[in-house]
């Protein structure tokens, strides 16, 4: 049985950093990206990174981008995603999420994704 365990939320001062961190265990899943999405209560899940373990290229909507960066460990089976100068706009519940992406689908639907963590909360506040 596939397992993503998510860990690093928790609560951040507007300015300061964050990490989060995602590893993948059972089974022996056929994977070629991995995400991290976010929820606001009440909302459906947006993407805030994603990465395609094959070649590392990684993709950001505007709102993260500069300030959000997701990096995979393939040997570890591991991905991060390293916040940096956090607002408290980016509080939220953030998931990890892996799957094979089929030609025409897209990185940032999450219904693209196979598996998923349980989520883990990122208070930012002062």
């Amino acid at each position: 049985q596939v397992q993503l365990v998510e860990s690093g939320g928790g609560l951040a001062q507007p300015g300061k950093s964050l990490t989060l961190s995602c590893t993948i265990s059972g089974g022996n899943p056929r994977i070629s990206d991995m995400a991290w999405f976010r929820q606001y209560p009440g909302k459906e899940r947006e993407c805030v990174a994603t990465i395609i373990l094959s070649s590392l290229s990684k993709y950001y909507p505007p709102s993260v981008k500069g300030r959000f960066t997701i990096s995979a460990d393939t040997a570890k089976n591991t991905t991060y995603l390293q916040m940096n100068s956090l607002e408290p706009e980016d509080t939220a519940m953030y998931f990890c999420a892996a799957g094979f992406i089929r030609s025409g689908q897209s990185v940032v639907d999450p219904r693209s994704y196979q598996y998923w963590g349980q989520g883990t909360q990122v208070t930012v506040s002062s």
